[in-house]
């Protein structure tokens, strides 16, 4: 007998989308299933085929075997796995695979034994710290207040107001769900009454609202550690929210931010610092002193003729490193100051010292390269 194609047994097209199987499957299947056709073998046959068919075009990779090979892919040697042909795929095709096609349509539970629910894990939180950039570098221990919970008082933590704690649901006696059925179909689905607990409470505690726990702060001691950077994110296991029904508690994240500083600027284990220095220390050079993270100074020697945007590295005196013992460096980079509200003394030495030759290409070297830049280019376009 030749084998049937399985797009006609579903009545739809081979250009047939996800949802146009599933429709054509769901509406055969209610029409010839054995429920509603005691007695006939027809009608049993036909909905094995259909069970099948639909088993078969479900499966992306099935279907496009069967779309490249038809039946012969099913033959004995290839994903078959020893059946003859569509047929014999058929008749084996038995009711406990039908079940587990029914839950895609309408939910776990059609024809399976009650799954046993888990508890649940608490929910991690998350708290956002900000911490100045000398923290970052040192480290420091801080006091955080979160939210969090505790067994309530009134109740002793059964969530009943006698304290009897809860009974099982009269609903669903304890299994958490509720059969309904329909024609052929047996639906399960959470139990109105207990929201799927299994169990309930019949008079409520007031305070808590049947809970057992009620809401609070709670003071948590944090450590962080030098070097730490924005966005750093700290794990502090088990202060998360509590877990249902004694499961374990989630985890309490710390989220890093680093305040702007006034006088440094960190680019990762560095940090810089804009330092101004008066016009005559530029020019013959002399010492500075400097400000460091750790609150100390250093002496920095400026060698005569510095220019600002002159920049000067101090090994080691930049931010810590997290989990290393070694630090960055701290770059000072040099501002030159230009004085105002000079005296006319002073205008008068500095006039003096511009024609004593105080802007030539010796003294002003920069300068005398520009200007020989811009005139080249006068001449070239003359």
């Amino acid at each position: 007998m030749a084998d049937k194609d399985l797009y006609e047994i579903l009545g739809i097209s081979k250009q047939a989308s996800d949802d146009e199987i599933k429709k054509a499957y769901r509406k055969l299947a209610m029409q010839h299933h054995p429920d509603q056709n005691k007695g006939d073998k027809n009608a049993e046959k036909k909905f094995k085929e259909i069970s099948a068919s639909y088993e078969i075009l479900k499966d992306p990779q099935k279907r496009e075997a069967y779309d490249q090979y038809g039946h012969d892919a099913f033959r004995q040697g290839n994903m078959g796995g020893g059946f003859r042909g569509f047929e014999d795929f058929a008749n084996n095709f038995n009711f406990s695979d039908f079940n587990s096609i029914f839950e895609e349509f309408f939910g776990e539970g059609f024809g399976s034994p009650q799954r046993q629910r888990r508890a649940l894990r608490g929910s991690d939180m998350r708290y956002n710290m900000s911490i100045s950039l000398q923290d970052a570098f040192t480290g420091k221990k801080s006091q955080i207040r979160i939210p969090s919970h505790a067994g309530c008082d009134l109740c002793s933590a059964t969530g009943s107001a006698d304290k009897s704690g809860p009974s099982t649901c009269s609903t669903c006696n304890g299994h958490g769900k509720v059969r309904s059925t329909s024609g052929f179909f047996s639906i399960e689905r959470p139990c109105p009454t207990c929201g799927g607990e299994g169990f309930s409470i019949k008079n409520p505690c007031f305070k808590c609202s049947g809970t057992g726990q009620i809401k609070k702060q709670k003071t948590i001691s944090v450590t962080i550690p030098a070097g730490v950077d924005e966005g750093t994110k700290i794990r502090i296991s088990g202060e998360g929210e509590p877990g249902q029904r004694g499961a374990g508690n989630g985890d309490l994240y710390i989220f890093i931010n680093i305040q702007k500083d006034k006088l440094f600027e960190r680019e990762e284990e560095n940090i810089y610092c804009h330092i101004p220095i008066s016009i005559t220390t530029a020019i013959l050079g002399g010492e500075i002193e400097v400000p460091t993270i750790e609150g100390k100074k250093a002496r920095l020697t400026i060698p005569p003729g510095t220019q600002s945007e002159t920049q000067f590295r101090l090994r080691g005196k930049g931010m810590s490193i997290l989990r290393q013992k070694r630090r960055g460096d701290l770059y000072i980079e040099t501002g030159v100051e230009i004085p105002v509200n000079l005296t006319l003394k002073q205008k008068s030495i500095l006039k003096e010292f511009e024609k004593e030759g105080g802007t030539s290409k010796v003294h002003s070297p920069k300068s005398q390269s520009f200007f020989q830049k811009i005139k080249e280019v006068w001449e070239d376009l003359t």
